[in-house]
């Protein structure tokens, strides 16, 4: 309540240079998420404004989804900047089926924007983005990737590094790239539904390989390879998609040791490695064979469409390149430009941690909800995995649910066949708040119980 803001430091209308500051010191920790607000009234009286102005302000602010306002109660600053959804069916008042990454006050995405963007152009301006740049991109920001992903791969060198517009991108242009309509590709037996697409659009036949809640069997792999002759594996190694299986050391060795031994490509999908820093993807372990694949989308924002492939040799980054210009020409010049600046100032890393503790947190908020609940996790994942028994399938469970006005996602959405394992996957970050994770969870639990007890219908 006693919060005035420094209204000279930011330029433009005065309403807007509330909001600024409303931002600023969120991003600054002056104003932490649930604090109240001065009233309209009030701050209008501090400032020595008109009351619609700072009317004007805080309903800016609220469509930024910095603060909200409750009934009776005031203003108070929001838990997260995520937006009211807007495209879903009217029965769905709760949807955690898009496995996306939440966005915390403390990430501060709305004015790191608009900084980082300032900054662009005031050192070369905004025109230089507008036309065509070179595929895969320039060499600075090849090179401000490749300095970042020294921590994921070791021998991270920029002339390896090409630079795509989403993950998926990379996932369906290494499959151009490696295979040929009718080959076969080798992933876990739940994967991807961008991998299960991509292979789809391209005539290629996926195999699922048997997979335990650690991950991809390594003597599984080693016998599909040898029957099948693949010529790629694709993998998701950390907290893998749909599952959260996460492979030990130990396995990321054998699986080195097994692509090594075929001499199979394999398409290494990091998106989520930004999220566990500790445990090095395999192309740190064979990466003259590894085209390791990392994205921002589930550790900053999906939007930004901007993903970094680490190609296993010069020639393999050629053929790449090759392949994005024939397909998609190039990623967003000014995107590509805004994460550059990002990691050379070290942004990047400081909203991956913000979106990386509130990923615990909610992680934490589920442990205690569904307590008794037999479901896998990982301590910063955005998703959680809920095993059903063999002959119960996720249908029932998914109709009871969506008539309880929460949408998840069932395995179907990611077998490769119908040897893989069943259950539910509920994404924790798709929950604009974790107040309405919380009412989410509690209608999971219940209908758990409900599922355990009886058939439902």
């Amino acid at each position: 309540m006693d919060w005035l803001p420094t209204l000279s430091e930011w330029p433009g209308p005065t309403y807007r240079r509330i909001v600024d500051a409303i931002a600023a010191d969120i991003g600054s920790g002056k104003l932490l998420r649930g604090e109240r607000l001065p009233t309209h009234r009030a701050l209008a009286a501090k400032l020595d404004l008109d009351l619609t102005t700072v009317t004007r302000a805080y309903g800016e602010a609220r469509k930024r989804g910095l603060i909200e306002a409750r009934v009776g109660q005031g203003t108070f600053v929001s838990e997260t900047t995520a937006r009211v959804p807007s495209d879903h069916s009217a029965l769905v008042q709760i949807d955690l089926s898009m496995n996306i990454p939440p966005q915390p006050l403390e990430a501060n995405l709305d004015l790191r924007i608009a900084q980082g963007l300032a900054s662009i152009r005031q050192a070369s301006g905004f025109s230089a983005f507008l036309n065509y740049l070179r595929p895969g991109g320039g060499d600075d920001d090849r090179a401000a990737a490749a300095d970042w992903l020294h921590t994921r791969g070791p021998e991270a060198a920029y002339q390896r590094v090409v630079i795509f517009p989403g993950s998926q991108a990379i996932i369906f242009n290494a499959l151009l790239t490696l295979t040929t309509p009718g080959d076969i590709v080798l992933t876990e037996a739940l994967t991807f539904p961008g991998a299960r697409a991509a292979a789809a659009k391209l005539g290629v036949r996926l195999i699922g390989v048997p997979m335990d809640k650690e991950g991809v069997l390594p003597d599984a792999l080693e016998k599909a390879c040898r029957i099948h002759q693949p010529k790629a594996v694709y993998l998701v190694p950390t907290q893998q998609n749909p599952t959260t299986a996460t492979l030990r050391t130990d396995r990321r060795k054998a699986v080195a040791a097994i692509i090594r031994k075929f001499g199979t490509p394999l398409i290494e999908d990091d998106v989520y490695g930004p999220l566990e820093p500790s445990m090095p993807p395999i192309a740190a372990l064979a990466p003259e064979l590894t085209y390791l694949a990392v994205s921002v989308a589930k550790c900053i924002s999906p939007g930004l469409r901007v993903a970094y492939l680490l190609a296993p040799d010069a020639a393999a980054e050629a053929s790449m390149r090759t392949a994005l210009q024939a397909t998609m020409q190039m990623p967003q010049p000014l995107m590509v430009a805004l994460m550059t600046h990002w990691l050379r100032t070290g942004v990047a890393d400081e909203i991956i941690r913000a979106v990386r503790n509130e990923a615990t947190a909610r992680q934490q908020l589920a442990a205690r909800l569904l307590k008794g609940i037999d479901y896998a996790a990982r301590p910063a994942s955005h998703h959680i995995w809920l095993p059903l028994p063999a002959n119960r399938g996720a249908p029932e469970l998914l109709a009871y649910l969506s008539r309880r006005g929460l949408a998840v996602v069932g395995e179907d959405a990611f077998a490769v066949d119908d040897t893989g394992p069943r259950g539910i996957r509920i994404s924790l970050g798709a929950a604009r708040n974790r107040a309405e994770l919380s009412s989410a969870l509690q209608v999971l639990s219940g209908a758990m119980s409900s599922f355990a007890a009886v058939q439902i219908v």
